[in-house]
């Protein structure tokens, strides 16, 4: 299933510059709190605890950071292109400059876990990671965000 119904095409950044991962993690809850009408702070807030459990790195340059917020109406996705890779304490030891940000309604259950499935699966795909990483701007990114992942 494609992302296009998890990030608007707004919710994408095509050479997020930032020197760390607290940095990268300010950048984007800013970019959310204007596109879902939270507070910064408030989205700050969550990402960081959910980073204290242990990084949202999954490996080969990604990073998932995420977490539920009081009020929020709907899943919210916002995907960025780092300029250059930056530590995010993954597992792996690789450097992160790839980054979907999902939020979710407190009482999203088991949605929110569906979705952040999903997001990890198609970024797993190593052509999806490639074209990610080749694509320089907005619309080609969201394009690649909005197909439909390949058939196992």
């Amino acid at each position: 299933m494609p992302l296009n119904d998890l990030v608007a095409p707004q919710a994408v950044i095509p050479a997020l510059k930032v020197n760390n991962k607290k940095q990268a993690l300010q950048e984007l809850a800013e970019r959310a709190a204007e596109l879902t009408g939270r507070t910064e702070r408030e989205i700050l807030e969550v990402l960081m605890q959910r980073e204290r459990l242990g990084s949202t790195a999954i490996g080969n340059g990604i990073a998932i950071p995420h977490g539920k917020l009081p009020r929020l109406e709907k899943l919210f996705g916002l995907f960025a292109r780092l300029d250059r890779p930056i530590d995010f304490e993954a597992l792996d030891g690789q450097p992160v400059d790839l980054v979907f940000l999902l939020l979710a309604p407190e009482s999203a259950g088991a949605d929110h876990l569906k979705a952040l499935a999903r997001v990890a699966r198609m970024l797993r795909e190593p052509e999806i990671t490639r074209m990610l990483r080749d694509s320089q701007d907005r619309e080609a990114l969201y394009a690649v965000l909005a197909m439909p992942p390949p058939v196992a």
